[in-house]
C-alpha cells in the first residue's frame, strides 16, 4: 500500500510539473519573428521558382524555334542534293 501511495505521489508531482511548464496559449515574440522570417523565406523561394519556371519555359521556346530551323535547314538541303541529282 505504501508503495502505491509513493507511485501516486510521484506521478501527480509529475504531471503537476508537465502541466505547469506546458505550452503557452500564444506565441513569444521570438517565435512570431522566426514564423515571420520564415513566411517571408517561403515567399522568397516561391518568386524564385516561378522566375526559374518562366526561365525554363523561355529556354523551352528557343529549343523548339532552333529545331524548327534545323529541320527547315535539313529539308533545304535535301532538296538541294535532290535538285543536283545526288
Amino acid at each position: 500500500m505504501y508503495k502505491l501511495l509513493k507511485l501516486l505521489t510521484v506521478a501527480v508531482f509529475l504531471i503537476g510539473g508537465l502541466l505547469l511548464s506546458s505550452c503557452s496559449s500564444s506565441p513569444s515574440d521570438e517565435e512570431l519573428k522566426q514564423l515571420s522570417d520564415l513566411k517571408n523565406q517561403v515567399s522568397s523561394l516561391e518568386d524564385n521558382i516561378r522566375k526559374l519556371q518562366s526561365d525554363a519555359a523561355a529556354l523551352e521556346k528557343q529549343i523548339a524555334d532552333k529545331n524548327g530551323t534545323l529541320k527547315q535547314c535539313q529539308s533545304d538541303q535535301d532538296a538541294v542534293k535532290k535538285a543536283m541529282g545526288k
